[in-house]
């Protein structure tokens, strides 16, 4: 019941769903392409990463010192529901920026 509390609670923020639809849509992203693309700082991108990477969304993957977040696979029907009905809001997200260089 805990996963699913916090699943629900993750939800609960704007930022954080255009956050969620943001990396469902560019894939993978590193944490400072995200703070670059919404204009944020890095430690507030974080804390939200944070809620939704607790709540079963999110995988993170480092690379020397970056993070990419990308959905976590395989992801349960209830969680791909939710990532299929955010794509429905017409949630505006901000242009990728590539602030980093790092590759694969």
């Amino acid at each position: 019941m805990d996963i699913f509390l916090k699943t629900i609670g993750a939800l609960n923020d704007e930022t954080r769903l255009k956050i969620l639809h943001f990396i469902d849509h560019n894939e993978e992203v590193c944490v400072c392409d995200i703070e670059k693309s919404f204009n944020m700082i890095q430690s507030r991108i974080s804390r939200h990463l944070k809620i939704l990477k607790e709540a079963g969304f999110l995988k993170v993957e480092r690379r020397g010192r970056w993070a990419f977040y990308a959905i976590r696979t395989p992801l349960d029907k209830f969680r791909q529901s939710i990532l299929e009905e955010i794509s429905y809001l017409g949630l505006e997200l901000p242009t990728l920026k590539k602030e980093c260089n790092v590759t694969r």
